[in-house]
């Protein structure tokens, strides 16, 4: 996942920017960039590591003008090098274009093939580079239908946003697999991945954009195409389980009440003969407190997050996830020493957490572990954005549930039915993608796409997340 933020007529459009990605640090932490508009100039800035480290106060204001965007970053595949961040800028017949984009696309490597071969050259190793090579060999007077015409060749995730001399535009994609909303911040309007970013800015949340929505942003008016798609929805499950932050609204739903209820549901169809609930934070949190209230068991705040440490599933080297799992929690031992205890957690991905988080609660002096899982195993490679490439790596994808028990430590283990899950979300159960959990995959990836990721272990990166 990556996160996205533009703004556009707005006096301090940079500074607004650099706090929208702020809060949408959570999506991202090994990249971010931010690119203002200033009478048809582009001005970027661009590093590795965390926002506040590369938006010093002396960086923003070599951002002047009245539009920006702006990206966090994590890859799904590939190297993590600043030639990769985001926003990609380039120059054009149609004037200066930027991007940002949070998904992946699945046919860009055949796409990338094809214009290698009649002459294009590459800047980057992400697949949203596509996007820009199909405007720039099909520049039209006006770049919305330029845009247009790109984006009805490109297949995949993709919530993006583009920054003209004259104006900011975004774009949905058909399935509506990410999430873009659009707001009101002081009589201008902006964009972003998550709504908990207009909250921090006192921006005022207007809707989420439309499947197949195209809105441009001019002069501090909106502007809203539709492609005609006839395609079903299939809005990530995962961001209500797992990437979301909980304060932000997703698809229409609270994530903090969506949580609640997984977790609620969690307590009905896995009840742990325990005396406490303890929640893996900070993920975990909601739907611990969901199965505590269900269930009856008290909640105890039994780990400790160490919050100087990163989120571990989206550190981009496993040598750092490793890392990441000894330093981010610690265990309040008087709260775990002789009670069995329900250890609530979101997800379990790779295996490799899982299994560290167990014995340290066993060490603290639990007397019994009982795992229990906020969503179903994870069988399936997401092709869609988020950092789980190949089966290989998916400790659900050849284990049983006691199998995966076993190698956790866990007394007990369970999972949430698919079920279970989408009934904590108010749309219809077929609008998510449950691809990662189920194998059914709303869009396929193409065969060229598919070759590439088998036979090479650093393949094109997915340009958000």
């Amino acid at each position: 996942m990556c996160g996205i933020f533009g703004i556009e007529n707005h006096a301090d459009a940079a500074n607004y920017t650099y706090l929208g990605l702020y809060a949408l640090q959570h999506r991202g932490q090994e990249s971010a960039g931010l690119v203002s508009a200033d009478n048809g100039r582009f001005h970027l800035e661009r590093g590795m590591g965390q926002v506040a480290e590369i938006f010093r106060a002396r960086v923003l204001e070599r951002l002047p003008g009245r539009q920006a965007i702006g990206h966090t970053r994590y890859s799904t595949s590939g190297t993590s090098v600043l030639s990769n961040a985001q926003p990609i800028v380039v120059k054009t017949s149609m004037g200066p274009l930027a991007l940002v984009h949070n998904g992946n696309l699945v046919n860009a490597v055949e796409i990338r093939r094809k214009l290698e071969a009649d002459g294009s050259i590459f800047q980057t190793t992400s697949d949203s580079e596509v996007i820009l090579h199909l405007m720039a060999r099909n520049p039209r007077a006006d770049v919305v239908e330029s845009l247009m015409e790109a984006l009805d060749q490109v297949r995949g995730a993709y919530s993006i946003l583009l920054l003209t001399a004259d104006g900011l535009i975004a774009a949905r994609d058909p399935h509506g697999f990410r999430p873009l909303v659009f707001g009101d911040c002081q009589g201008a309007l902006c964009f972003a991945s998550e709504s908990c970013a207009f909250d921090l800015l006192g921006a005022e949340p207007l809707r989420e954009l439309e499947l197949g929505e195209v809105a441009v942003a001019r002069g501090g008016t909106l502007e809203s195409y539709r492609r005609p798609t006839g395609s079903p929805p299939a809005r990530c499950a995962f961001e209500q389980v797992y990437f979301a932050r909980p304060d932000s609204k997703v698809f229409g739903d609270g994530v903090s009440d969506a949580r609640l209820k997984m977790g609620a549901a969690l307590a009905r169809e896995a009840p742990g003969d325990a005396d406490i609930v303890v929640p893996v934070p900070d993920s975990g949190l909601f739907a611990a407190l969901g199965y505590s209230r269900e269930s009856g068991l008290p909640l105890e705040f039994g780990l400790i997050r160490n919050h100087y440490v990163g989120r571990t599933f989206i550190e981009p080297k496993q040598a750092i996830r490793h890392f990441g799992v000894k330093v981010k929690l610690n265990p309040v031992r008087h709260l775990i020493s002789g009670r069995r205890v329900v250890l609530v957690d979101d997800s379990i991905v790779r295996g490799t957490t899982s299994p560290k988080i167990v014995r340290m609660v066993r060490e603290a002096g639990a007397a019994e572990v009982h795992l229990r899982i906020s969503c179903p195993p994870t069988r399936w490679p997401c092709h869609y954005g988020i950092d789980m490439p190949t089966r290989e790596e998916l400790i659900a994808s050849e284990n049983e549930v006691e199998q995966i028990r076993e190698l956790t430590g866990a007394d007990s283990l369970a999972y949430l039915s698919i079920q279970g899950m989408l009934a904590g979300l108010s749309g219809p159960a077929e609008s998510y993608c449950t691809a990662c959990w189920s194998g059914d995959y709303r869009v396929e990836i193409s065969e060229e796409d598919r070759r590439q990721q088998q036979l090479f272990p650093i393949r094109l990166e997915e340009g958000g997340e």
